[in-house]
């Protein structure tokens, strides 16, 4: 039996339909790469399986007394106790069972044969699950995704949104489920840190489901690409790159059957057209026949046109723009201390360091939404600055982007509204649909849509790639290489930024 099975699965946001009749398995052990452009329902694949929502129609069914891990990067946790408490809380059943044992071997003391039987029983079942090693556990965890440096003892009120991301994976992975479904697990991770998970979960026995953008982490992670597409579920064997090929392929011997059914389909109806109520009247009607009996081919969606971004600009000298000197940056307490770089006009600046360091509380506080703790930090009288907010955050999740471009924008007309949100890579459908019901990449394209909107020359962008299919990516590198302005960007990924960045910012060096 399978761990989890779907059957004739349909479901549909408003207008926009998602699945019809989809089917799909998950057995044992299979590493599972979940994969589609952005808006084909990844993500609510993995909200209908841990039934955060229901499905409009169909079966999804998991193998029963089975323990399923799910990844919420934005789950509520205690900020009251330390790193290394949280990450103990993923053994709480042994820590349980180690009371009990002690308990047992109490009453043992006084002479009770039956309780020296179960605490030996308590004992035994402590080592099976190597409970005496949990610190190292817990260590070897925290260390792969970069928490040791932070501190183990280290309030959680201390830490950035993305360490608390981190430790609520570090402690999924110590809780060792039996299936994991993990939601881009790598947009809080750097380059170290995005490696030693793949090796982790590339060794894992257990099985998996992780929807990602991230091409190369699933070329070593998955054994099988779960594609959606064309309203579909299809499960292909072998790595990320295999996929690709036999995708093609199977796609373009589609393509060629579809074509060839569609011209007999147009022969016959031409048949029976001239022929219907002439001397071939009976051939005509056995042809009707054999056509209302044919298993027509569905025709292939046409896919929206690439996106394309373009940044209005204002004009700006090559002077320095930018001076910060000794910033000390955080909310309750300093997460780092002694920052000081400048940034040139035209300049295009890459900001690294392990992710959690505070790389977004530095643009926060660069940008004025938060107050420098210590320190300056000076634009220049020229700038005029562009923001890309890398948290998904509406202010009314019922608005449809039409709605929200035209409260930025109330001087645009509607049919300009549209044409740049298709610009940006947003479908006439989704256009008209609550922002809420968009995927992360379908909204991210929106936030891009309103900034390209926006004249500027200093753009400030926060991961802007997190949620971005490999199309959207591509136009947003050509976008800013292109953009004559200042760019000053944090992103973890040195794919995106290795051919047009200029000038790399490590904060954890303390420039």
């Amino acid at each position: 039996m399978s761990l989890l099975e779907i059957r004739r699965l349909t479901h549909s946001f408003g207008e926009n339909l998602l699945y019809k009749n989809a089917e799909f398995a998950l057995n044992k052990g299979e590493h599972i790469g979940v994969v589609g452009q952005n808006g084909t329902g990844k993500s609510t694949l993995i909200k209908l399986c841990t039934k955060q929502i229901l499905p409009d129609e169909g079966q999804i069914k998991w193998q029963p007394n089975i323990t399923i891990g799910y990844l919420d990067q934005y789950a509520e946790i205690d900020h009251n106790i330390t790193m290394h408490d949280f990450l103990k809380s993923a053994f709480s059943n042994l820590y349980q069972i180690e009371k009990e044992m002690t308990l047992h071997y109490q009453k043992a003391g006084t002479g009770d044969i039956n309780a020296l039987n179960l605490a030996a029983r308590y004992q035994e079942k402590l080592e099976q699950y190597d409970f005496y090693n949990i610190d190292t556990m817990i260590e070897r965890v925290a260390n792969g995704l970069g928490l040791v440096s932070i501190g183990l003892e280290r309030s959680i009120a201390q830490m950035s949104g993305g360490q608390r991301a981190k430790i609520i994976l570090a402690k999924l992975l110590l809780e060792k489920p039996d299936i994991l479904l993990l939601d881009e697990p790598t947009n809080f991770l750097d380059k170290e840190h995005i490696t030693w998970l793949a090796d982790y979960l590339a060794t894992l026995g257990n099985a998996f489901m992780v929807v990602s953008h991230d091409y190369e982490f699933l070329d070593r992670i998955a054994n099988r690409i779960c594609d959606i597409d064309n309203h579909t579920i299809t499960k292909y064997f072998g790595t990320y790159t295999e996929y690709v090929k036999k995708k093609t392929l199977l796609r373009e011997d589609y393509v060629r059957q579809y074509a060839a059914q569609q011209k007999e389909i147009k022969k016959t109806e031409e048949f029976i057209r001239k022929n219907i109520a002439g001397r071939k009247s009976r051939m005509a009607r056995g042809r009707q026949k054999q056509l209302d009996r044919m298993d027509k081919m569905e025709a292939l969606e046409q896919k929206e046109n690439k996106p394309y971004f373009h940044f209005q600009t204002v004009p700006l000298t090559n002077t320095e723009h930018l001076i910060v000197k000794q910033l000390s940056i955080g909310y309750y307490y300093p997460l780092l201390s002694d920052i000081t770089f400048s940034v040139k006009g035209g300049q295009k600046v890459v900001i690294t360091g392990f992710n959690g360091i505070g790389k977004s509380t530095l643009l926060k506080t660069l940008i004025g939404y938060i107050p420098a703790i210590q320190g300056e930090h000076k634009f220049s009288n020229q700038v005029t600055i562009g923001y890309f907010e890398q948290d998904l955050m509406w202010s009314d999740l019922e608005r449809t982007p039409i709605q929200i471009v035209s409260d930025s924008y109330p001087h645009l007309v509607a049919k300009e509204i549209r044409k740049q949100l298709a610009q940006c890579g947003i479908s006439s459908k989704h256009a008209t649909q609550p922002i809420g019901t968009l995927s992360g990449g379908e909204q991210a394209k929106v936030k891009m849509c309103l900034l390209t909107l926006t004249s500027c020359n200093f753009l400030i962008m926060d991961e802007p790639t997190n949620h971005l299919d490999i199309q959207a990516k591509e136009a947003l590198k050509t976008a800013l290489s292109e953009f004559p302005g200042t760019v000053l960007l944090v992103s973890h990924e040195e794919a995106f930024y290795r051919d047009w960045a200029q000038k790399i910012i490590n904060i954890e060096c303390r420039m």
